[in-house]
């Protein structure tokens, strides 16, 4: 008798291997046994004429105040996703001393793009240590699996103080301190630990972020800190990929402390001529780990009244009357022909950075509807439409955006997107070394919602691709599943295998879609988040128990901490107090 059995499914089963038709049983929130199963269970799930999948491993997320008080850690949980790693980028809120709660939370507005007043109202700050921070984040109760890394910039900040991000130069003392704690946290179960090079990345006050900086001497003392503590990784986001010293610098620090590195690439010059894939490759030949992580779309902002980011906010009307209205008021304004002819008849008072040239941007701006398309035509951007309707296309944005009463939003991909292709991006994806990630789920409330970047995946690159090949559904599955979880160290998952932990989804894929993006108001303090839902993931079950159905959650709560594991047996586990 078992707990669990799904029946008839068509098992892709995250090794790579083809598809087959089998039962699954689950006994303890473990695989028990695959094939044809005459035995009963206490549960059964008829899962005839669907996928059968691994649980999603997203390695890329910014859960890490939302995982305080969120036990679903929604919008991720809707996508089929079973366990989340957070703390990238090099920041989160371990370890802080009291006087520096506010900074790590304007730390994470500015970079992250989630709302201070909802961090500050959501977060209880039961802890100081990073230690502290797993035993609090162990404690509460949540559908899937977590996992952390120790940020970078919440230890200068420990250490330094206010000159965490000024001086770029800490004394040895304080190098050592930093190095201390690092290891403290990834002994107490962090999966590794997490830096940002890029200049992108500043506070709220328009502070570039600890660590920014950093020289190459931290930078080693911090990862060799680690040397030893199997199935460390360290993350790196940077600017300077495309360069042979950076280059030269990650070489030899992968040498040296022997982790996985895994690195997030902001600038064209890195993906020229394939530089940072041949790199990783040479490394993989060498039996080092250098692994590009990649998404699966380029990187875009959405425009529209309810976003931060529309073609309008710098014109003068729409910052000294409009700005501050509530959304009813403002659509009011909008619908006044008047108010229209004044701000159409304007210029934006941004004459610097990526809408400087309105006109120019509107050939990469485009409506995504009910059934959102990322890799459109020309003529289905704005400028398409409005030379289809002989208007100006700044007439037709305005005119759509207070369509559908102000909610419809816009996709412009900030990069990787000028032939109207995904053909670049196929080929990174593709890349045997690369790492499926970059959703930034729970982060960039206001402009960005990408955490459903699984079923966009599944959908567009295995199913609905019409301007070019598409990647076959037993590769995609194994790099979302088995591929994440086995870089950072969690052997545990990422398979439908004996022994396995059972996160397993049940997928209807004639069905599955992600509905059009929307904003909620649902964060702590009311604030505002930009989220995605989809259909078609017909069970998500976790640890073997069924944690939503119908895109409905169950109630049940059997998620927990994944602390790393030294062991690289396969037998990593989930733990809890």
């Amino acid at each position: 008798m078992y707990d669990l059995i799904i029946r008839n499914g068509t098992i892709i089963d995250g090794t790579g291997g083809d598809r087959f038709t089998g039962d699954i049983a689950v006994n303890d929130g473990k695989i028990a046994k695959i094939g044809q199963i005459t035995d009963n269970a206490t549960q059964e799930v008829d899962a005839h004429g669907k996928l059968v999948t691994p649980g999603w491993v997203d390695i890329h997320t910014h859960y890490d105040g939302q995982a305080t008080w969120d036990p679903l850690l929604a919008p991720s949980s809707w996508h089929g996703v079973t366990t989340v790693v957070m703390g990238n980028c090099g920041v989160g809120f371990a370890p802080v001393k009291e006087q520096d709660r506010d900074f790590l939370i304007e730390l994470m507005e500015g970079v992250e793009d989630i709302p201070g007043a909802a961090l500050s109202e959501g977060i209880n700050w039961q802890w100081e240590s990073f230690p502290e921070y797993l035993d609090a984040l162990e404690s509460f109760p949540r559908a899937i699996d977590i996992a952390t890394q120790v940020p970078h910039g919440a230890i200068r900040a420990y250490v330094m103080g206010e000159r965490c991000n000024t001086d770029y130069a800490p004394t040895r003392a304080e190098v050592d301190e930093m190095a201390t704690l690092v290891r403290q946290g990834v002994e107490a179960g962090a999966l590794g630990f997490s830096s940002s090079k890029t200049l992108l990345h500043k506070d709220i006050h328009g502070q570039y972020m600890p660590g920014t900086f950093s020289g190459n001497e931290e930078m080693l003392a911090l990862g060799m800190a680690m040397k030893g503590l199997n199935n460390s990784v360290f993350e790196l986001v940077s600017d300077h990929l495309g360069d042979d010293k950076e280059w030269a610098w990650v070489t030899e620090f992968q040498k040296q402390t022997g982790l996985t590195v895994t690195l997030i690439a902001t600038t064209a010059p890195a993906y020229e001529n394939g530089k940072m894939y041949k790199i990783a490759e040479q490394a993989r030949k060498e039996g080092r780990e250098i692994r590009p992580q990649a998404a699966g779309r380029p990187t875009g902002v959405l425009h529209g009244l309810q976003s931060s980011f529309h073609a309008f906010i710098g014109h003068p009307t729409w910052r000294s009357e409009l700005a501050d209205l509530d959304h009813t008021a403002l659509l009011k304004r909008l619908s006044d022909p008047d108010t229209k002819r004044q701000i159409l008849a304007e210029e934006s008072m941004i004459k610097s950075g990526p809408m400087q040239d309105l006109t120019s941007l509107m050939g990469q701006v485009f409506p995504l509807g009910e059934n959102p398309d990322y890799e459109p035509d020309a003529e289905a951007s704005i400028a398409g439409i409005a030379k289809a309707k002989g208007m100006d296309a700044m007439e037709v944005m305005f005119d759509l955006l207070v369509a559908n009463e102000g909610k419809e939003l816009f996709y412009q991909p900030l990069g990787g997107y000028q032939n109207y292709s995904l053909d670049t991006q196929k080929k990174l994806l593709e890349h045997p070394n690369v790492l499926f990630g970059l959703s930034d789920g729970g982060a960039h409330c206001g402009v960005i919602a990408d955490a459903g970047m699984p079923t966009f995946i599944m959908t567009h690159w295995g199913r609905d691709r019409t301007k070019g090949d598409k990647l076959e559904l037993e590769f995609i599955v194994k790099s979302l599943t088995s591929n994440t979880a086995n870089a950072f160290g969690m052997f545990d998952r990422g398979q439908i295998r004996e022994g396995m932990i059972a996160d397993i989804n049940i997928i209807n894929f004639d069905t599955l879609r992600l509905h059009r993006p929307e904003a909620l108001f649902d964060l702590p303090a009311q604030g505002r988040r930009l989220v995605q839902k989809a259909e078609g993931y017909e069970v998500t079950i976790k640890s073997g128990e069924i944690i939503f159905q119908s895109g409905e959650h169950t109630g049940a709560l059997p998620g927990k901490l994944v602390r790393r594991s030294n062991d690289n047996s396969g037998e990593h586990l989930a733990t809890s107090m």
